[in-house]
Order: structure tokens, then sequence, then C-alpha cells
């Protein structure tokens, strides 16, 4: 009988630990940044408050932005993959050079744009 119990007991907790827990629907700050009306920064839930950085590095993780090359000390070069599933941007064809203070540029390469595939961006009113 006590063996019984310890079955159902470590069953029971099994299926409670293998059980996924329900997930929140959420639009990735990118494209609730582009879309929003006004208000607040937009900074969804498990990015920290230093959403600069946050934001980076989710970026990273999801293989959207490959590398950023600093070899240069006169250039921060963010490398993309838009081709990757669920990017929901497309390369514009070329990069895009943003100067910096002290003789430092910013270059996206490539230069990414929203994709008009994607139904949020189709539905954007500020991208219209």
């Amino acid at each position: 009988m006590r063996i019984r119990r310890l079955v159902v007991a470590a069953t029971v907790l099994t299926l409670s630990l293998a059980t996924p827990k329900p997930a929140q629907a959420l639009i990735h700050e990118i494209i609730a940044a582009l879309c929003r009306s006004g208000g607040e920064e937009v900074v969804p839930p498990g990015q920290e408050n230093d959403a600069r950085n946050s934001f980076v590095r989710a970026l990273l993780a999801t293989g959207f932005i490959t590398s950023i090359d600093t070899s240069d000390p006169l250039k921060i070069i963010f490398n993309f993959d838009p081709t990757i599933p669920n990017s929901k941007y497309k390369s514009a064809g070329f990069d895009l050079t943003i100067p910096l203070e002290g003789g430092v540029s910013l270059i996206l390469h490539p230069f990414v744009i929203p994709d008009d595939d994607f139904p949020a961006h189709a539905n954007c009113h500020n991208l219209k």
C-alpha cells in the first residue's frame, strides 16, 4: 500500500512538473515600437530594465543579428540575417551608415526594412 502511494505521488508530481504553463502572447517590441500610436516605451515581459542591452541580446539569440563587429575602432557593424524564420523584415539591398559622435560610424549590414507580407506590418498605420 505504501509503495502504491509513493508511485501515485511520484506520478502526480511528474505530471504537474511536465505540464507546460500557459504562455502569454506578445507582439515583439520592434513591431510594437513601429506601430504604436504614442505613449510609453513598449518592453515585453522578460526584458530587463536596461532595455537596450536586453533588446540586443534577444535579437542575437534569435539569429536576426548574426554578429556585432567592432574590430575597426571607427565602425560598429551590426550584421543582420533577415532570411531567418520569423524575422518580419527583409533586406533593403544596401547597407546603412549612421555617423555617430567622435567619428564613429554605425553600419547596419544589410539595412533591413519591414516586410509587407508580415500581417502586423501590412496593417500598421504608421508604415502606410
